[in-house]
């Protein structure tokens, strides 16, 4: 199993949240396709809604894929593609509360990578962000 981080605005964190499904970089198949069933996807919201000035920099969901089908929704003239995930009970946590411990963020320029939407994490990673995240949800 693999862990991955997606890149997202917090709004659309919500709505993934809401319909319990998992969407990359606008809808994009491509992403979706790397996973595999019970992998874990994270997602990192720079900021609350997409295009604002104002930095968030949360992790805020953390959820297993599913299954296997990817599928393409259909919003009119917007048809992305999409899997189930089971997101768990988390809470939001700031990067600056992780940034010293994981080895995403231990090189320089590490925010780089983020542009790619999707950015594969290693188990390290995931435990400490599922530590984080779950912590008081209980």
């Amino acid at each position: 199993m693999s862990g991955w981080l997606g890149v997202i605005a917090a709004d659309h964190v919500r709505r993934a949240l809401s319909l319990g499904i998992g969407q990359i970089n606008h809808g994009s198949r491509a992403g979706l396709a790397r996973m595999s069933v019970g992998d874990t996807l994270v997602y990192y919201s720079p900021t609350e809604q997409r295009g604002d000035k104002k930095p968030l920099r949360e992790f805020t969901a953390l959820g297993t894929i599913a299954d296997d089908e990817i599928w393409q929704a259909d919003e009119g003239e917007f048809t992305p593609y999409r899997r189930r995930v089971d997101w768990a009970d988390t809470r939001p946590a700031l990067l600056a509360e992780v940034t010293d411990r994981l080895h995403l963020t231990a090189g320089p320029n590490w925010g780089y990578q983020l542009r790619l939407g999707l950015v594969p994490l290693d188990d390290h990673d995931v435990e400490i962000l599922r530590a984080v995240m779950m912590r008081g949800t209980s």
